[in-house]
């Protein structure tokens, strides 16, 4: 019978964050079991990290892909430690905290207590300018609103609508929490993307009294003991030489691993009968044939969909939209620039009419990220509705960009460089009912295609924390079946 004193097979098809992880969680799970694996990751790009890219550049360093994470999703921390790279972290600058929303050309602080912008602390949120006198009263209409939680899912924007009122959702909300997903918050689930909004909303039948009791009784979180000091207090972590440092030390951790760069999977093959080598063939473009006992498929959705459609039906992935961005870095010299920043950034709400959709004073907000003498800013095009700005010529973007920052600080600074990257279909947008759709493709996998697994940004979190809990959870699952 096949595999009876043999090696268990596993192909990780994907090199990102969720594939190098789950790929790391196997190879150690093996270890601790006594299981004999080999493992081998297949990625069509040249190197490991998928959209994790950091750029050294004359003293600066510059994210090209996410730049940080939430010090509170431990799985990151974790893997940090697991990896010995936790002296490597750096913290958000103190100075560098305060964000700021665009309205009607200017910048507005967001109003202290805000909790993922709901308004927490009313006196605070009383004074923003950013809203009128109105909106105010509407969002706090939702103190005394009847409890109308809907039975399953909903669009987060419906949601925020009716409890807190239109004009908090177009001015604070929408530019705050799509930002994160760089989606239309009518089409996105608030079960896959906020969960506690509609928790708050169940518990108290109120959105702004549920976050602020959730707030008063949440116990502090303890950060972990390897966590240096000065690290505890940021809401947001890095790298000192970027993110950039946690794929160079999965790639020297995973040395035994197989792997096949720039190369792409064009099939899974099942096998049949008891005498065959393996489960299933995974084909190459190549023409390479890889023999798995487990295949863990970690790429885009709509990637997925195109390798698995042939064995079964993945309605569920091709449900999954993306969305196509870019960021645009802009350096310049501090003497010409003309301006100093008490915050991290600004975010600008689509009725702004700007290309940009937010910009982040990044030599601000780290300072691990450029000279002293120099500035650099890090700004974001292209959202639900408005793709084609990413996909504009670079100096046509660099153009476009450079006049959005200049009308919105006032300055007139030639940058030393800018740098693009585009990011093209890369941020899905998770739709209504996309838990339960998930749950549902995976059932099927299970049954109709026992061994292969799909895991990712796809299905539990678009946020580096999250892929990696994501991985790591695929990983324990394959382990278990070893």
């Amino acid at each position: 019978m096949r595999r009876i004193g043999m090696i268990d097979r596993i192909v990780v098809i994907g090199g990102g964050i969720s594939g190098l992880s789950s790929a790391f969680y196997l190879q150690r799970e093996a270890e601790r079991q006594g299981k004999k694996v080999q493992l081998t990751i297949v990625d069509g790009a040249p190197d490991l990290g998928g959209k994790i890219n950091t750029l050294q550049r004359d003293g600066f360093v510059i994210e090209r892909g996410p730049d940080s994470f939430l010090a509170r999703k431990l799985p990151i921390l974790e893997l940090a430690k697991d990896l010995g790279i936790e002296n490597e972290l750096t913290a958000q600058n103190e100075n560098g905290k305060t964000s700021y929303i665009m309205r009607d050309g200017k910048l507005h602080p967001m109003p202290k207590g805000m909790v993922l912008g709901i308004p927490t602390n009313l006196d605070t949120f009383m004074q923003t300018t950013l809203l009128s006198e109105e909106g105010k009263a509407r969002s706090l209409q939702d103190l005394e609103m009847a409890g109308a939680a809907p039975e399953g899912d909903e669009s987060l924007g419906d949601f925020l609508s009716r409890r807190i009122g239109p004009e908090i959702v177009k001015h604070i909300s929408e530019p705050l929490l799509a930002g994160i997903y760089a989606g239309d918050l009518s089409k996105l689930s608030i079960q896959a993307t906020f969960p506690q909004f509609a928790e708050a909303e169940r518990q108290y039948g109120s959105l702004i009294r549920g976050t602020q009791l959730k707030q008063q009784n949440k116990a502090p979180q303890q950060a972990p003991d390897y966590l240096p000091d000065e690290l505890k207090n940021s809401v947001f972590l890095s790298f000192k030489q970027g993110l950039s440092t946690m794929v160079h030390a999965l790639d020297q951790a995973l040395q035994s691993v197989n792997r096949r760069m720039g190369e792409t999977v064009v099939e899974i093959k099942p096998l049949e009968g008891e005498d065959a080598a393996a489960r299933y063939e995974v084909v190459l473009e190549s023409g390479e044939v890889l023999p798995a006992d487990h295949v863990l498929v970690t790429i885009p959705a709509f990637n997925a969909a195109d390798l698995l459609e042939p064995l079964v039906d993945v309605t569920e992935l091709r449900a999954i939209q993306y969305v196509s961005v870019a960021n645009v870095v802009m350096a310049f010299e501090k003497s010409t620039f003309d301006k100093t920043f008490d915050g991290s950034g600004f975010l600008v709400p689509r009725s702004e009419g700007l290309r940009i959709t937010a910009c982040t004073w990044t030599s601000n907000k780290w300072l691990h990220t450029s000279p002293d003498d120099k500035v650099l800013l890090r700004c974001y095009v292209g959202r639900a509705g408005d793709e084609q700005s990413a996909m504009l010529p670079d100096e046509e973007l660099k153009k476009a960009v450079l006049e959005d920052i200049q009308k919105v600080l006032g300055i007139d600074a030639v940058p030393i460089f800018t740098q693009i990257t585009r990011l093209p279909r890369s941020m899905p947008q998770y739709p209504v009912g996309h838990l339960d759709n998930t749950a549902r493709l995976r059932k099927r996998l299970s049954e109709e295609l026992p061994g292969v697994y799909v895991t990712g940004a796809a299905f539990g979190g678009v946020g580096l924390p999250d892929c990696i809990r994501s991985g790591k959870e695929a990983a324990h699952e394959i382990a278990e079946s070893l």
